[in-house]
């Protein structure tokens, strides 16, 4: 079954091992009734500093380390470069090293993260509808 409401679809899956081949892991996220995928969504895109470097690279481009650093209030060199290696693991930025001294390293956003492009501007303006309650 399937319900929609404005821009996101919610699936409500019933498992019937019979007609499809399924992975175990699959089949217990089924079974015990999670909104499939949202876990690995969440893991992919969740935490503190994800989206907003993810933020910065859709709207503004590509960035530097440091200008990305600059832009992002609180976060700490070690943390920037393992949420960026995470990123650039799942497919979401890629990383340009061009061999010069000292070495410049370029990060964009890829294809798949563009595609994210809607629901940040979904998230904004649900923020500007409901901020000041």
């Amino acid at each position: 079954m399937i319900l929609q409401e404005g821009s996101f679809i919610v699936y409500s899956i019933k498992n019937n091992t019979k007609d499809k081949k399924v992975s175990k892991k699959k089949a217990d996220k089924e079974s015990n009734g999670e909104l499939c995928p949202m876990p690995d969504i969440a893991k992919l895109i969740g935490g503190k500093w994800k989206l907003i470097i993810l933020q910065i690279l859709i709207f503004h481009g590509m960035k530097r380390f440091n200008e990305l650093r600059r832009k992002i209030d609180g976060i700490t060199q070690t943390m920037l470069t393992s949420q960026l290696r995470a990123l650039e693991k799942d497919g979401l930025v890629s990383r340009k090293i061009y061999p010069e001294v000292p070495p410049r390293v370029e990060y964009t956003a890829t294809k798949k993260a563009i595609a994210l492009s809607r629901m940040f501007k979904e998230m904004h303006n649900w923020w500007i509808k409901y901020e000041s309650e």
